[in-house]
């Protein structure tokens, strides 16, 4: 079981069967939710802060990242993610594509990003998280 993940998707109804299925699957201890890239570097700005501070803060082990959202997208969002100061900070962090594109470019982009183990098709299932489980 990890320790934290991320879910970052504009979709409330994405967001809720991610809670649900990451719960049964009992996934991870807990799980944190945003509606775009902004709200989650902003997270991560936090999280340095904190770490500078020398407190114990865990940062997740995973993200399971949409690309299409609002105002910070998730190519975007893996734009700033992958800047050195976070990939640095963040070195084990990292990051499963989950998203309704079936576009191939999209697929191959992603594998230029380090963080990026996974490109997966919505909606998540307990059977994707039991295949995660043995890879991570």
């Amino acid at each position: 079981m990890l320790d934290k993940i991320l879910c970052i998707d504009d979709d409330p109804i994405t967001l809720m069967l991610c809670k649900k299925v990451i719960s049964k699957a009992e996934f991870s201890k807990e799980i944190d939710f945003f509606k775009n890239g902004e709200e989650a570097i902003q997270y991560f700005d936090e999280l340095k802060d904190e770490k500078n501070k020398e407190n114990k803060i865990t940062p997740p082990n995973l993200i399971f990242l949409d690309l299409n959202m609002p105002i910070m997208n998730g190519w975007e969002f893996l734009d700033v993610f992958s800047d050195k100061d976070y990939y640095l900070d963040f070195p084990n962090t990292k990051v499963i594509v989950l998203s309704s594109t079936i576009d191939p470019k999209d697929l191959n982009k992603s594998k230029s990003y380090p963080m990026v183990i996974e490109f997966l098709s919505k909606p998540i299932t307990k059977e994707m998280l039991e295949t995660i489980k043995s890879t991570i």
